[in-house]
């Protein structure tokens, strides 16, 4: 009996001393799991302080690296990206040896080119194509623009794009202005990104998509790239390069000429047209940030559908595709309406005065009819070569310029009078 009650203690003992050892495992589980998350948030208020430190370095760099006026490039290789579509990207280095200032996702190169046989330089603006995260050097993609079929002389082939395709090489040295434009990613933000591109429109939005990859950004990001067919298409090796390595980033390839050696699923997604029902195929919200480059057609298209699918305008980021596209948007700035009005426009130093309607289209063009001349580049308000003094009244912009004129200047190459005007021409 007595042996029988010593083992009964001797097992009360080895329960409690259980209990005690299991409670000392819940508390030390309890203890690591705490000083685990201690650790995660330690490390993640390190991450963002690091990512606060460098984006405050990235734009002191930005503002102390960046130059005015011009500054002389010299293209240090040349690397063909379709011979089909006549599309080829220059990759650039400053002549003078100097660091680069990084520049946002989206952003663009200004050129001024000495074109053989044209009586003055002539400005063109062409979006950076890689990724801000390669510092030393620059590189821009063009495709050679030829006159559309059965034109005629009625539309010139590209005079700037045919330049650098016919006589630009490797070792030339080109005039360049520091890296400009108010097309460019929030890179700040942690939205979703939706980028919707057309034909050559891809590359400042392959800009914007490798910064997001290279980055190692956690936003869910959906590239739309719409072209002809698999002969006009370039720079899928960077993007596919991209989604593989990133799990949140995807592609949609759209064909609107698919040929009989295009397969659908491996070449190309969807057979078509960039659209409201293509998209809402594949993303279940329209709470996104949508950036678009392409042809102006479908760019009117797209942003009329986002509109109607309830997206804010303020979410609704687009570049200019040439004046074409310019055309085509809505006033961004608040004015009075024009329609049918008959304003009188004064071009001081020329002496003339002119009468503006609506159809007469932009202060530029008017200029340009009346034998008034402003020098000009882009005409899609991003070079600022057009920048005009307005000596009395005030314009209004078919598009959001680059970088807006202080007060007293116009950007004429996308200004309207809002009234009469004088300017400084």
């Amino acid at each position: 009996m007595a042996l029988a009650v010593q083992v009964c203690g001797g097992l009360i003992v080895i329960a409690a001393l259980l209990q005690a050892a299991i409670a000392s495992i819940g508390q030390l589980e309890t203890a690591l799991h705490r000083r685990r998350i201690h650790q995660q948030k330690l490390l993640a208020f390190i991450a963002q302080t690091e990512t606060l430190i460098k984006r405050s370095q990235i734009d002191r760099q930005r503002t102390e690296l960046s130059w005015s006026g011009k500054r002389k490039f010299r293209i240090v290789r040349r690397r063909v990206e379709n011979i089909a579509a006549d599309i080829c990207s220059f990759y650039l280095e400053p002549h003078d040896g100097g660091a680069l200032p990084p520049f946002l996702p989206g952003q663009f190169l200004t050129f001024e080119l000495n074109i053989p046989n044209h009586p003055v330089p002539v400005v063109r603006c062409y979006s950076l194509s890689d990724s801000p995260t390669v510092p030393e050097r620059y590189r821009i993609t063009i495709r050679r623009m030829s006159p559309p079929p059965n034109a005629g002389s009625e539309i010139p082939a590209g005079l700037s794009s045919n330049f650098f395709h016919s006589n630009l090489k490797e070792g030339d040295v080109v005039d360049v202005r520091a890296p400009n434009g108010g097309f460019y990613l929030d890179t700040q933000s942690n939205r979703s990104v939706v980028l919707i591109a057309g034909g050559v429109g891809i590359t400042p939005l392959l800009s914007i998509f490798k910064w997001l990859g290279h980055t190692r950004s956690s936003r869910e990001t959906w590239l739309f790239y719409a072209i002809r067919n698999s002969r006009d298409i370039a720079l899928l090796d960077e993007i596919r390069e991209i989604v593989e390595n990133n799990s949140q980033f995807h592609l949609v390839i759209i064909y609107s000429e698919p040929t009989d050696q295009c397969v659908e699923g491996r070449d190309y997604h969807f057979a078509g047209f960039p659209s409201l029902d293509v998209l809402r195929r594949y993303l279940k919200t329209s709470n996104y940030e949508f950036y678009i480059c392409g042809p102006p057609r479908m760019m009117e298209s797209i942003m009329k559908q986002l509109t109607d699918w309830g997206v804010p305008d303020a979410e609704i980021h687009f570049e200019a595709f040439g004046p074409a596209s310019v055309k085509m948007v809505t006033k961004l700035d608040q004015a009075s309406d024009t329609d049918g009005m008959y304003l009188k426009v004064d071009f001081t130093r020329s002496r003339k005065s002119c009468v503006w309607t609506r159809a007469a289209g932009t202060l530029l063009e008017l200029a340009e009819a009346n034998g008034v001349r402003i020098n000009s580049g882009c005409r899609v308000g991003n070079c600022g070569t057009c920048i005009t003094t307005l000596k009395t009244g005030k314009v209004t912009y078919l598009a959001r310029p680059a970088n807006k004129p202080l007060h007293g200047s116009a950007l004429v190459c996308i200004a309207h009078p809002d009234g009469d005007v004088a300017l400084d021409a």
